[in-house]
């Protein structure tokens, strides 16, 4: 993941899915120094952060459907 494409240390640049529709209910991504930070677009006070390896995994894991009901 090119994290200085995404962020600057004073001013992150939150990006939103490009599969998101409309206002809310989106979770917004951003990554500085390594580190990867997740919110929702709605509750933008609360921030996730983790490393990229641990959120690749997730992602696999999610796509795969470990998470499924």
């Amino acid at each position: 993941m090119n994290t200085s494409a995404m962020t600057t240390h004073r001013h992150p640049h939150w990006r939103k899915s490009s599969h998101s529709v409309g206002e809310g209910q989106c979770v917004e991504v951003t990554a500085t120094g390594g580190r990867v930070r997740l919110r929702e677009s709605d509750d933008p006070g609360t921030v996730l952060t983790t490393v990229p390896a641990v959120l690749a995994a997730f992602v696999r894991s999610a796509k795969a459907g470990a998470f499924d009901a």
